[in-house]
Parts: structure tokens; C-alpha cells; sequence
């Protein structure tokens, strides 16, 4: 029993630091609407939309899609290329000690179009005048542990500004 004991001592530091990578991508301590507001300038000034990956430090489903779009070079550069991408942090957990806290979230959250419904993490699109185009589940985008990179790629590519004014474009009609 004791050398078991002493095994799990030894390994559970080693796990800890093996997510540490990643395990800071919500920053806690910012107004989220603030850092949306930022967002949206350099997104109207850079021509491209702002995606909220809305979730926290808690999430290991959040920290996973991290970890996955950072790792993929074609999900990486077609964010790049078409969006301001930033980590919304929403920490529930948090409200009692932090009332300042709760009201900031639950404003971001009703300006988000409320998407906590849908669980965590959850994505919305937003076009650089703020307006909401799209709140995107993410169980559409897992595949068993992890994320389907077709499905990822399809959903950004969905919602790419181009592909929006595209779809908006008043066709001739026959």
C-alpha cells in the first residue's frame, strides 16, 4: 500500500505540468466585455470577424480544442487569416466569492446571445460591428476524445467574412 501511495505521489506532479501548457488560456483577472470591445476594433480595422471561444481554466474540453487548433497548421492559418480568436472566460464557480465577477460574465453572456446554454466550450461569431452571427456547439465539432478537423475546418470556413457576404449577396433571379 505504501509503495502505491508513494507511485501516486510521484506521478501526479508529472500530470499536473503536462497540462500546463495549456492550462492558462482564460484570463480571469480582464473585463470579457472589454477584451470583446478590443477584439472587434483590431477585427473592423483588419477586415475580419471576432470568434469568443467561450469557456475557462476548468474546462478540459476547452483546453483540448486549444490544444487541437493550435497543433493544426491548416485550422491555424484559416484563423489567422479571417478572425480575431479570443478566449471569453466564463468561471460560474467563481461567483460567490466575486459578485463584480458574476455581473460582468452575465453581461458578456447576454450580449453573446446567452450561449452557456449549449455548454462548454461554445463559439460565437461575431461581425466587426458586434453583431452576433453565430453561436456554434461544440459536441457538432468532437470526434470521440478529441475534434474532428473536417468539422472544424467547416465550421470556420462557414463563417469566414467572405463566405458571409457571400451568402448575403442578392443572387439575380431567372
Amino acid at each position: 500500500m505504501k509503495r502505491l501511495i508513494l507511485i501516486i505521489l510521484l506521478i501526479l506532479p508529472l500530470t499536473a505540468n503536462a497540462q500546463e501548457g495549456i492550462k492558462k488560456v482564460y484570463d480571469e483577472t480582464i473585463d470579457q466585455n472589454e477584451q470583446i470591445d478590443k477584439a472587434l476594433a483590431t477585427a473592423n480595422a483588419k477586415g475580419k470577424f471576432v470568434v469568443c471561444q467561450v469557456g475557462g481554466n476548468w474546462c478540459p474540453w476547452c483546453l483540448r480544442f486549444t490544444d487541437f487548433i493550435t497543433k493544426d497548421a491548416d485550422i491555424g492559418e484559416l484563423i489567422e487569416d479571417n478572425f480575431i480568436y479570443i478566449h471569453t472566460d466564463y468561471s460560474p464557480r467563481s461567483f460567490k466569492a466575486d459578485q463584480a465577477r458574476k455581473q460582468r460574465s452575465e453581461k458578456m453572456m447576454k450580449r453573446l446571445g446567452n450561449p452557456k446554454r449549449f455548454g462548454f466550450p461554445v463559439f460565437v461569431v461575431i461581425d466587426a460591428n458586434g453583431k452576433v452571427l453565430h453561436i456554434q456547439d461544440s459536441s457538432f465539432l468532437e470526434d470521440g476524445d478529441g475534434y474532428n478537423k473536417e468539422k472544424v475546418l467547416r465550421f470556420f470556413s462557414n463563417w469566414t467574412p467572405k463566405a458571409v457576404a457571400a451568402a448575403t449577396t442578392t443572387r439575380p433571379s431567372r
